[in-house]
């Protein structure tokens, strides 16, 4: 028996023969084309485009009829984009040079790509990017070489795939009654294909180094993507408890799912408790509401900005704003302003490539850099608040000069609005992302001039710990159960309770059942998460009293290091959800 270790990041327990999946390569022709067949090669490459074209819209469908709410049709929306950008000079390619289709698609993707990976990626936004293109080029090649062939067509029944990566396509095209998980060397929990991964439901685990040639086709092997591990060829005890455990955890996430859905989100002595969703798309409102959401905590606007060449204008922004608020029927909507910087920007963008874009030009600092989108973004809010109750959130805040600056800025907006007759909600919250530690330390002080805070625990773990999350090499120091980051996250919920401003927490601690008791302990009456997370953390706190979650908080305290944290919190979160943990 053999234990590798990695990144979870799709929940659940795969038991199955290891399918090790080959790596597609292409022997390109680089052969010049004869110029009698120069419009014949074209016609060809136009062809492939078609076919591709296609089998996008059909991914497309796929993942509206079968996939409900996430943002995933989205994902290959741009790779329709990205298809699209490809053709112009693929062709030119073709008629200037007389490169053959094939060729001419490879060297203009490692172009893009190579300009992607010139810079650091501490979001790990370009590296999403160079999965897509990857995953376009991939699609063309096998169209030009008329090959038809998936991760789908190479998996037997009842498998886990082994591959050194796996494209958002591959990943769609997983049939989840026969493929039970899959397990890769590269990737992160923010991929898109993590991302596939949850929205389906497979487990999956990233980040193990040399895990296809660790595993051999046919292996019996068990993926538990709730603790990042893969056992191979287990004994006969461990096979017995894990093929427990996944009956136990696929019966407990239907029968939570519905036992949740109309319970009122509210600890065991009647505490009410705000659970709110995070969103990236407008259609994910109404699937929100429908697992029982009681608001929009994260409205993720960046998605809306990904057309390169087109940055939403105040028009169709306001419209996707209005949208959710008409989805969520009068439920409360906050709307982060755009989230983006120097690392992860569109052709529109004017700000110079930098050498360390982790501590550069990122969310306010941007949006500073770029007023244009910054007004456009804060008049569409401003409209979009006369049909419904909006918050705005500012991100990546470290000073108050900064909050202060913001504000001004909305506030000429709201003047310019005014006289324009426009109507708009004149009292909106104003609140900011607390997730650099400047402003967790400084939380009382920023509470003089805002609403509210929200805790963005992703980027936050990795300022206090100074780590990128995105690099598989330092993972493990990527500790949100550190106490370092316990003990700022507590003292920011205290800040805004002697402030009397409410704090809710946006990141994926919010949906990790693990932390909800603590988190409740410090104080926090509001958690923002993925849909789907939500009536788990209901669960959690419907099993608490508010002091039983007061002595956990203090208890998870007195430990010293993130081991014993997680060890602790699992042991207590064991006794209720025996399924999970």
């Amino acid at each position: 028996m053999q234990i590798l270790k990695g990144t979870p990041v799709s929940p659940g327990i795969g038991i199955g023969e290891a399918f090790v999946l080959d790596i597609e390569e292409y022997r390109l022709p680089r052969r010049a084309v004869p110029m009698e067949q120069v419009e014949a090669e074209i016609a060809r490459f136009e062809t492939a485009v078609e076919s591709v074209v296609t089998e996008i819209k059909g991914d497309i469908a796929r993942v509206e009829a079968s996939i409900a709410g996430e943002n995933l049709p989205g994902i290959f929306q741009g790779h329709l984009a990205i298809v699209r950008d490809l053709v112009a000079p693929v062709i030119e390619a073709v008629k200037k040079y007389r490169f053959t289709p094939e060729h001419a698609v490879s060297k203009k993707v490692r172009t893009i790509v190579k300009q992607l990976t010139s810079n650091e990626d501490p979001t790990g936004f370009a590296s999403r990017l160079v999965a897509d293109f990857t995953d376009v080029e991939k699609r063309l090649m096998r169209a030009l070489f008329g090959e038809r062939t998936s991760a789908r067509d190479n998996g037997r029944a009842k498998s886990v795939i082994f591959a050194r990566d796996l494209t958002p396509s591959q990943t769609i095209a997983l049939d989840r009654t026969r493929i039970l998980g899959f397990v890769t060397e590269f990737g992160g929990k923010t991929s898109h294909t993590a991302i596939l991964a949850r929205a389906q439901g497979i487990p999956a685990v990233v980040g193990i180094e040399n895990a296809t040639r660790d595993v051999s086709g046919g292996d019996i092997v068990i993926v538990d993507g709730t603790k990042g591990m893969v056992i191979v060829e287990p004994d006969e005890e461990t096979l017995r408890k894990y093929r427990a455990l996944e009956r136990n955890y696929v019966n407990f996430e239907r029968r939570t799912s519905d036992e949740m859905r109309q319970q009122p989100s509210a600890t065991a002595d009647g505490i009410q408790i705000a659970l709110l969703a995070n969103i990236e798309l407008p259609d994910e409102a109404e699937h929100a509401r429908n697992c029982g959401a009681g608001g929009i905590g994260l409205f993720r606007t960046e998605f809306m900005f990904f057309d390169a060449r087109n940055p939403p204008d105040e028009k169709t922004q306001f419209e996707a704003y209005r949208k959710v608020l008409r989805d969520m029927e009068g439920r409360p909507v906050t709307i982060r302003a755009l989230d983006i910087g120097a690392d992860k920007e569109f052709a529109s963008g004017t700000i110079a490539p930098e050498r360390n874009p982790f501590l550069g030009c990122r969310g306010i600092r941007y949006l500073f850099e770029r007023m244009d989108l910054f007004r456009t973004q804060l008049r569409a809010v401003l409209r979009a608040s006369a049909f419904g109750r909006v918050r705005i959130m500012f991100p990546m805040i470290s000073t108050l000069d900064e909050v202060k600056q913001a504000k001004a800025i909305l506030e000429d907006v709201r003047e310019e609005l005014t006289s324009e007759g426009v109507e708009f909600d004149p009292e909106i919250p104003v609140g900011i992302m607390i997730e650099v530690p400047s402003a967790a330390i400084s939380a009382d002080i920023l509470c003089s001039e805002v609403d509210f805070l929200s805790i963005g625990t992703n980027d936050l773990v990795q300022y206090v710990m100074a780590v990128d999350r995105m690099n598989e090499k330092i993972s493990s120091l990527y500790q949100p159960g550190h106490p370092s980051v316990l003990r700022l996250i507590r003292q920011v919920i205290e800040a805004g309770a002697l402030s009397e401003r409410p704090v809710s927490m946006c990141g994926e601690m919010s949906g990790d059942p693990l932390f909800t008791v603590p988190l409740l302990g410090f104080g926090l009456r509001s958690f923002s998460a993925m849909p789907t997370a939500l009536p788990t953390v209901k669960k959690v706190l419907r099993s608490v009293t508010l002091e039983e979650a007061r002595e956990v908080g203090r208890e998870v305290l007195k430990l010293q290091d993130s081991h014993h944290v997680i060890e602790f919190l699992t042991e207590r979160t064991r006794k209720i959800l025996p399924e999970m943990f």
